[in-house]
């Protein structure tokens, strides 16, 4: 450990509620965030409103210090020990150091001792929702000299602006997560992880006007669980629900990400194939039929295989050329595949 680092360590030790400091510094998700033109507007001006040439917006986590703004240098991350910023992680009103290399915490530090030779140093906390100094804003100079009292009561002003885009950007960032975890329930059928009918459909709709304005093979895919029924009967539905998820992690492993997979109905799946023409869809299926055939399920000390039935329907532009058509085709081929024997495909 540097004399400089050991210095900080006696005179400024870490608070005994440093992992909670800690925790809401990272509820903020912004130590790596590219910064942004709101933060760089703030730094300059504070450099502007306290005449000189330096202002930095720093993080501190439990090791190093994270510059997320800056004005007139540019500075990475540095150890926390060899920041200036450490100094004031007590949440101290403000931080003012009139000469730095006079200074027995901060004589020996980088920025002291080498170019630009800092040598003025005054900071504000920025100060999370729930009182924790999570870094500061700071301006320097390299000559001494200290900031009047209307310019730190504007340094604390603007920390408070710099706090208020931090929470701006958490919060729109927690409302993005809830808006998409909503759309996930809504698009999303809970047992299988493929999508529910409506999305399903919606997509269907979707693809088959792709397909005719741009000329593509567009297929689908139906698929039903052989006598699930007597699988409820025999083993109970929470056997059947544990195949029908294990036949949607299936699913959702061997489709593109271009397919859209969903459940149709009760045990029956769609699958959908854009730039997929028909003979592409029968070896997709067949794939799939056989992958279905080889899992394994427990039924507490039993092991039980399922097999299942696949109907193929192909977009031609002539007869089957809209969304029900092509549900039609696949449904109809899928009902052949039952009569004819069940665990085959057909289309």
């Amino acid at each position: 450990m540097s004399a400089a680092a050991k210095i900080i360590r006696t005179l400024y030790p870490r608070q005994s509620d440093e992992h909670q400091r800690l925790a809401a510094l990272h509820r903020y998700d912004a130590l790596d965030a590219p910064t942004s033109e709101e933060f760089t507007f703030l730094t300059e001006l504070a450099a502007k409103v306290c005449d000189v040439p330096y202002a930095f917006i720093t993080l501190v986590d439990a090791e190093r210090a994270v510059v997320t703004s800056c004005a007139g240098l540019a500075l990475g991350p540095m150890p926390r020990s060899q920041c200036y910023c450490s100094l004031a992680m007590r949440g101290d009103a403000a931080t003012e150091i009139c000469d730095l290399s006079k200074d027995a915490r901060t004589e020996a530090m980088p920025l002291t001792r080498e170019a630009p030779f800092m040598r003025m140093y005054s900071s504000v906390p920025l100060s999370s929702s729930d009182g924790f100094t999570i870094g500061t804003l700071s301006v320097m100079d390299s000559k001494p000299g200290r900031l009047s009292t209307s310019q730190r009561d504007m340094l604390r002003k603007l920390a408070r602006q710099v706090m208020a885009l931090f929470e701006l950007r958490a919060n729109d960032k927690a409302l993005k997560a809830s808006v998409d975890e909503l759309e996930t329930l809504a698009t999303t059928d809970e047992l299988t992880g493929l999508h529910n009918r409506r999305s399903l459909l919606n997509r269907l709709r979707f693809e088959v006007a792709r397909t005719r304005r741009f000329r593509t093979p567009l297929s689908a895919v139906m698929v039903d669980v052989d006598r699930f029924k007597n699988i409820n009967d025999e083993f109970g539905h929470q056997l059947g629900d544990d195949v029908l998820a294990a036949i949607g992690r299936l699913v959702r492993e061997n489709v593109r990400v271009i397919d859209v997979a969903g459940r149709y109905g009760g045990e029956e799946l769609c699958i959908l194939l854009p730039n997929t023409p028909l003979e592409g869809a029968r070896k997709f299926a067949e794939t799939l039929r056989s992958r279905i055939e080889a899992q394994v399920h427990s039924a507490g000390a039993r092991a039980v295989t399922v097999t299942a039935s696949l109907g193929v329907g192909s977009f031609n532009h002539m007869d089957i050329d809209d969304a029900d058509m092509l549900l039609k085709q696949a449904d109809a081929a899928l009902y052949r595949a039952k009569a004819n024997g069940r665990n085959r495909i057909e289309g």
